[in-house]
């Protein structure tokens, strides 16, 4: 090999190690650095008003935006914990008194239960009264130790999902404050690589992430605080809870019943028939309404994303990212539909003219 050809690859393979390296630091940090750009690109409309309202300090505006983002993303997700963490004492003191004391009787709510209330309430006395109760007991004591494991396993879960949250919401201050410099390099190097069509591609691109984002966290937001307003005045308790529950639900697609219908069957419990039937209509009409209206409609307004892609963007997303892949992966394939369908339109509009 001749030192012409060394001295020309020495630098590329530098270039290339170089390359590598910033990857694999990178790594651990390109979910929450995504989804902190997808969240800043979708309210920059907004963050340009405040700089305004502040004068042109981008540093200020980017400090408020900063607060709000964390407002909305990281407060409702500690609330979610701290309550959950509530019930799992509470669960874990129950089994405790069960393990110490010996099964208890049927409660006297369970008979209530629409359709299976007597025959549980009957099973659960026969069992209470049988030996199989102590075999119960006994069985609690065994899964002591496996449920232990899986709590704190689910505790450091969420632990990683707060970091990254924590790491996005952190990110973004510097995206805003510095976000028209980094535009215009994004935009010098999609024309390097595009040509002309890189101003069209980046609307395109851009059109297509707001719309999912729009879509997606839009929809949860206000499905979840409208669910939130239904189950504060038919009285059913932890309102705000299970409306940040409907909220995450709402991110899959036809979930939101998971939440609101179990509301229900506690108010039917009650004996509360009326507020049953206003919850039935609330959620029917209203909050899943949302879910088969608004949300494909703020959806459609930047991509014609089909259910499939969105059920495989959100499922794939958590395989891949953890829980910020629910909004990852929907958006990411929707990006990348929206760009093989543009790049592939010429050729099919061609291939119908040449086939009539």
């Amino acid at each position: 090999m001749t030192p012409f050809r060394i001295e020309m690859l020495l630098p590329l393979a530098a270039l290339g190690l170089l390359a590598t390296g910033c990857i694999l630091v990178m790594t651990p940090f390109l979910s929450p650095l995504l989804w902190s750009v997808i969240v800043c690109y979708s309210t920059w409309g907004l963050y340009q008003r405040l700089v305004a309202w502040t004068g042109g300090r981008s540093s200020r505006a980017a400090l408020a935006m900063t607060l709000c983002l964390a407002a909305v993303l990281i407060v409702p997700t500690v609330v979610l914990a701290s309550r959950l963490t509530d019930n799992m004492t509470n669960l874990s003191r129950a089994v405790s008194h069960v393990v110490d004391e010996g099964l208890p009787t049927a409660p006297d709510w369970l008979h209530k239960v629409p359709l299976v209330g007597d025959a549980a309430t009957g099973y659960w006395n026969d069992l209470h009264d049988s030996k199989d109760g102590s075999e119960v007991v006994h069985w609690l004591q065994q899964q002591a130790a496996p449920v232990s494991r899986w709590l704190l396993g689910r505790g450091l879960a969420f632990g990683e999902v707060l970091l990254q949250l924590l790491l996005s919401v952190f990110a973004a201050y510097y995206i805003y404050r510095d976000g028209l410099d980094l535009s215009r390099r994004l935009n010098a190097a999609m024309e390097r690589i595009a040509g002309k069509r890189a101003y069209h591609l980046l609307t395109l691109t851009g059109a297509t992430i707001r719309g999912v984002v729009y879509g997606v966290l839009g929809t949860a937001l206000m499905q979840g605080t409208i669910a939130s307003f239904g189950f504060l005045v038919a009285g059913v308790p932890g309102p705000m809870l299970l409306g940040l529950l409907t909220a995450i639900a709402s991110i899959i697609p036809g979930a939101p019943p998971l939440v609101w219908v179990p509301a229900i069957l506690w108010l039917v419990h009650q004996d509360q028939m009326g507020w049953a039937l206003f919850m039935t209509a609330w959620g029917v009409l209203v909050i899943s309404g949302i879910d088969h209206f608004v949300k494909p409609y703020l959806i459609s307004q930047g991509a014609s994303l089909p259910f499939l892609l969105v059920l495989l963007g959100i499922i794939g997303g958590i395989l891949t990212f953890g829980f910020i892949g629910i909004f990852l992966g929907p958006t990411l394939l929707a990006v990348g539909y929206t760009l093989v369908r543009e790049w592939t339109h010429e050729n099919v509009i061609a291939g119908a003219g040449e086939t009539r």
